[in-house]
This record gives structure tokens, sequence and C-alpha cells, in this order.
């Protein structure tokens, strides 16, 4: 168990696992999730750790097929500018490594914002928090759970 199915267990959420044998050659964890499952990239999110104007990391969940705004980003999380956080800031703040970073049950509660793409979902693909791990819930319950909000952050 991840502390990301931990914390989905916790809360009494609906959820379901799915894993895939993940090839550690490969650094393109997203897509690859959603060729192994055979779920469209629009419907399999990452998680990316931002680093805001005044030094505070945030959290940004965004389809895999689209690169995340730095404007909206900033703007959607209340600051000037955005810049993605080193690897170990990441790992730090997660606990999670990268390809395996879950909004789910991070070590530190972060402002979390879900694109707003994720509400046309009925569900959507998380990391689990390991490689190779994927958890399907609903945005809904994704954004209970991290206390998140929707806003327009990919292109």
């Amino acid at each position: 168990m991840t502390p990301g199915i931990n914390i989905a267990k916790k809360h009494k959420i609906a959820y379901r696992l799915h894993a895939y044998c993940h090839d550690p050659s490969n650094n393109t964890y997203g897509p690859e999730a959603a060729e192994k499952l055979g779920i469209p990239m629009d419907r399999v999110f990452k998680t990316l750790v931002v680093r805001l104007d005044h030094k505070e990391l945030a959290v940004g969940v965004i389809p895999v097929s689209s690169k995340l705004s730095m404007k909206h980003f900033a703007k959607a999380a209340g600051s000037k500018k955005a810049v993605m956080a080193e690897a170990a800031e990441v790992q730090r703040s997660t606990g999670y490594v990268l390809g395996g970073v879950s909004p789910l049950g991070q070590k530190k509660h972060l402002k979390t914002i879900i694109d707003l793409s994720a509400r046309t979902c009925d569900t959507v693909f998380v990391s689990a928090g390991r490689r190779g791990l994927e958890i399907e819930l609903s945005p809904e319950d994704l954004r209970n759970i991290v206390n998140g909000t929707f806003a327009e952050i990919s292109q």
C-alpha cells in the first residue's frame, strides 16, 4: 500500500487500482501508463510540483497529453509567477519519487489545482504513489481529498 491508496481508503471513496509493468528506461511516465493501460491520454493525469514566486510549493494535476501553463497556474494559485520545482524538492515535500508522484497522500499538504478538463471525465487516473500503479477515481473525490480547486491550467 502507498500513502495515496491509504488516504483513498480512509476517505471511503470508490476507486480502482490499475497496475502495469513500468519500463525503467522510459521516463515519459504518464504516456506510458495511458498506453499500457489502454486509456486515452486525456483521462490520465500527471502530478507536477511548482514553486510559486513567494517560494511556496503547489501542485498542478493536468492531463498527460497537455503542458502546464505557468502563467495560468500562477494566476490560479494567486501568485505572479511559477516555475517547476527541483526534483529534490519534489521528493522531499511529497515523499514520492518522480514518475510516481501522487496528488494523494503527500508528506506535506500543498495547495493543489486540478485542470478544469478533469470535470469532463466520469473518472480520472492519477499515480497511486508508485511507478506502474494508477488509481482511478472521480474528479470530485480527487478534489475533495486534496482540498483542491479546479482551474484552467493546461495548454
